[in-house]
């Protein structure tokens, strides 16, 4: 049952309270005095505070109610405060309400009006602490991850790249090929890093090739090696990455441009070890992990005659699916502040300005932006300006603080559909997240 705090020196309010309360299943309790508040918020825990703006015999300044309101702040910051007050100090209340008191009602009051407002206190304030322990849940399993798994000192703070690496920590002492998909600047290499660290081969080397940076005529001798005459200016015999990995881990990324021959050759190696230098007919057997990468649609491909089905099926036994930076908010401003090192820190609208922006370039455009920003910032901290993105498409100004469709949606899924949860985040409570959400045609499941 939720417990609310009254502190008013007058029992015949205290008492009106306690009676309407009780008729909503809310349990109170009062001090008459501010001393005998606070101490009563020292010793248990309330959901709520109802408080008095003056509590001295012909005082109506408020000015011991703006103390009060300050001092339970101060101890308690996220405790949700209602102020009763007269006209004669309305201003003051109003000006708690801007430095944070949750709302404020004239004396007499309008039960109804105060039902309302203190239910939907109450359901925001469990929201609030639902989310509370919802992050603190999800700090403990990133912390475990860190202290079972070797994270090649990746910075991430997003549920949904936690289960990406755990299902990586996972898979990597298996021997099966792994396929990361994602779009480029995601941090697809950082995740192989991370299999190849934890598997059984983590002392072998780790040999990266990006199949998109090379000509495609060179990336067959670039994979399998070539022998000294096999074309035209290899005046001696070399090594592909097949054999450079040998005993340890072979990171193939963009493998979607990867020509349909060179297709055939990995073919043969992912399944027999075995494969012939350019220009030899010599077989060579190693033994190597694969893991490849890719922001292309492999099924596309496929359709189109332009990548293997074969091999496709042989490269995803176990695929991962790296979301875009625009879809792990969270990760953002840990990234931003690892990028910064022990540079100028970042100021609030900057980092606000951060967190808006899409990121269509992911963690390389977030590690370019912050690098740049900290070369060429002027002041004691890096600005919004020294950010150089580009301006966000401004909302009309009756919406400003009104979650659009695509924001309600978004904070549905990250909250895995818990209504409270999703409320909390978008500050709205239970109700008011069910009318947007049937004003936006958006199911309740």
């Amino acid at each position: 049952m939720p417990q609310i705090l009254i502190i008013d020196d007058n029992t015949a309010v205290a008492t009106a309270l306690d009676v309407l309360f009780s008729l909503h299943d809310i349990d109170t309790r009062h001090a008459t005095s501010p001393d005998q508040g606070l101490a009563m918020l020292a010793e248990h825990e309330f959901d709520l505070v109802l408080q008095d703006m003056n509590f001295t015999a012909d005082t109506t300044s408020g000015e011991e109610g703006q103390d009060l309101f300050r001092r339970i702040r101060q101890a308690h910051p996220d405790l949700p405060v209602i102020l009763l007050t007269a006209w004669t100090h309305l201003d003051s209340a109003v000006e708690l309400v801007k430095a944070g008191a949750s709302d404020y009602l004239a004396k007499p009051w309008d039960d109804g009006r105060l039902l309302t407002t203190v239910n939907n206190l109450l359901e925001l304030a469990e929201a609030r602490r639902e989310l509370a322990r919802r992050r603190a849940r999800e700090q403990r399993q990133q912390q475990a991850l860190h202290d079972r798994y070797d994270l090649r000192g990746l910075v991430f703070a997003d549920p949904s790249s936690e289960r990406i690496i755990a299902l990586a920590c996972q898979v990597a002492r298996s021997e099966l090929p792994v396929l990361i998909t994602g779009p480029n600047g995601a941090g697809k290499e950082k995740i192989a890093e991370i299999i190849q660290a934890n598997s059984a081969h983590k002392k072998g080397p780790f040999v990266a090739l990006n199949c998109g940076a090379i000509p495609s005529e060179l990336i067959e001798a670039e994979l399998f090696g070539t022998e000294a005459g096999a074309y035209t200016g290899a005046n001696k015999a070399r090594e592909g990455k097949f054999e450079a990995a040998d005993g340890g881990t072979l990171f193939l990324d963009e493998i979607g441009n990867l020509s349909l021959t060179g297709q055939m050759k990995l073919l043969r190696v992912l399944e027999t070890g075995r494969f012939e230098r350019l220009g030899s007919n010599r077989e060579r057997q190693v033994k190597v992990r694969v893991v490849s990468a890719t922001n292309a649609d492999l099924p596309a491909m496929i359709r189109a005659g332009s990548f293997r089905e074969d091999l496709y099926y042989r490269l995803n036994t176990v695929e991962l699916s790296l979301p875009p930076l625009a879809e792990r908010r969270e990760d953002i401003l840990p990234l931003a502040q690892y990028f910064l090192a022990d540079g100028k820190p970042l100021s609030a609208p900057a980092l606000q300005a951060l967190q808006r922006h899409n990121w269509p370039g992911n963690v390389r455009e977030l590690r370019n932006v912050i690098q740049r920003a900290a070369l060429l910032a002027q002041g004691p901290r890096i600005e919004v300006a020294d950010l150089n993105l580009p301006r966000a498409p401004a909302r009309p100004t009756a919406a400003a603080d009104e979650p659009d469709r695509e924001h309600i949606v978004s904070a549905l899924e990250r909250a895995g559909g818990v209504i409270a949860q999703a409320a909390a985040e978008l500050g709205l409570s239970r109700q008011a997240l069910y009318r947007r959400m049937d004003r936006h045609g958006i199911p309740r499941e």
